[in-house]
């Protein structure tokens, strides 16, 4: 490891708390780094998700790191310092030893701007080291659900001055015939209603083994259980203390409707489920049925392995969150209206459901190839 370089730590409550976890920046010499700490700790307070604390203090350990080694003191940072750094994230790898897309260039100087930002706020840096970092910006065409204002007014923005290319990639959804053949491929009942719920559902899947028993609310009539949302639904919460460390990463508690062939296959799992001895006593919906320990919850590790099975099953990849953009492509598709499909999905903001707008490769293929065949018959 560098000896100049930053480290971003998961601090543990002494006594146990697991609310009381907090994430801290330390410096080369294993001190806090106070101003970064007390940024993330800003963020816990905003309700943020603990995966974007983590990511964020994952960024500014990083650009920490960069202005110790070059060096360049963040407090006055400049413009051109900042194109610097946005040159060297372009230049060097990633943890993982690959070059840093675009889009995650971008995220880690929106990290370091949102902190320069609370630093000016709370007088810890001059007020005009972060408004250099931003300038006006007029949106010409702006993105689905924009409030432009009566007049126009809120079009103009503040923008990043500094800002790398993106490459935008296409989401990947499955077509119909793949949908059927990764239900059919599923060698168990649990396997199989967590397939059928992320399709119907768009859930993700940290929501998804995150899902107890008391959210699940499949009557026709749910009031007796307290719950005023009417038909089969489930309720995806966030801020839970869970033993597999699944996590909601929306920041707002929603519920999602489900259809009677959902319901069925909970049912089969329930009949596995209810099998197994050892898993009455765990509240989580998803559990250990078939190896052990037995009746323990399912981790993320064990659900990328149930997916590497089908995707080798199935003879292409699939992965959970192709089930979600699946969904949101299916109700899309149907003319399901985009705020609804926002609603469902659990998207703060309507730019992120947008994309399913916009028609992937496949739908784009099959244009040029319908409309090539009937070119062909007109030529005969």
């Amino acid at each position: 490891m560098n000896a100049d370089a930053f480290q971003a730590e998961r601090a543990l409550s002494p006594t146990g708390d697991p609310q009381g976890t907090r994430w801290v920046i330390l410096d080369p010499q294993l001190s806090i780094h106070q101003e970064g700490t007390d940024f993330l700790t800003f963020l816990h307070g905003a309700d943020r998700s603990v995966n974007t604390i983590r990511v964020y203090a994952g960024r500014l350990a990083l650009f920490l790191t960069w202005c110790a080694e070059y060096p360049v003191d963040w407090r006055t940072i400049t413009l051109a310092s900042m194109a610097r750094f946005r040159f060297w994230l372009e230049s060097t790898t990633g943890r993982r030893g690959k070059p840093r897309s675009g889009a995650t260039v971008n995220a880690t100087i929106t990290a370091v701007v949102e902190y320069l930002r609370y630093c000016a706020r709370h007088e810890l840096v001059a007020p005009e080291v972060a408004d250099r970092l931003a300038q006006p910006r007029y949106l010409a065409t702006p993105p689905p659900g924009f409030d432009a204002g009566e007049r126009g007014q809120f079009r103009t923005v503040r923008a990043k001055a500094i800002k790398s290319r993106e490459v935008e990639k296409p989401y990947e959804a499955l077509a119909e015939e793949q949908v059927a053949a990764v239900v059919a491929g599923c060698p168990t009942a649990r396997d199989r209603f967590l397939v059928v719920l992320m399709l119907a559902t768009g859930i993700r899947i940290g929501e998804a083994l995150g899902l107890r028993r008391q959210d699940m609310h499949f009557l026709p009539d749910s009031r007796a259980l307290g719950c005023s949302v009417s038909g089969a639904h489930i309720h995806v919460r966030h801020r839970r203390d869970n033993e597999n460390k699944a996590l909601a990463k929306s920041r707002y508690p929603r519920s999602v409707p489900v259809d009677a062939p959902t319901v069925a296959e909970y049912v089969a799992y329930r009949t596995d489920r209810d099998a197994v001895a050892e898993a009455e006593a765990n509240d989580l919906v998803f559990v250990n049925l078939y190896q052990r320990p037995l009746g323990k919850a399912m981790t993320y590790q064990a659900a990328k392995g149930m997916f590497e099975r089908l995707s080798q099953q199935c003879g292409f990849v699939v992965r959970p969150h192709m089930l979600r953009h699946t969904a949101a492509t299916s109700w899309v598709r149907a003319g399901v209206p985009i705020d609804v499909v926002q609603q469902l999905m659990g998207h703060v903001s309507a730019a992120s459901t947008a994309i399913y707008l916009h028609a992937n490769e496949r739908e784009k293929r099959e244009a040029v190839e319908r409309v090539a065949a009937r070119r062909e018959v007109t030529t005969r």
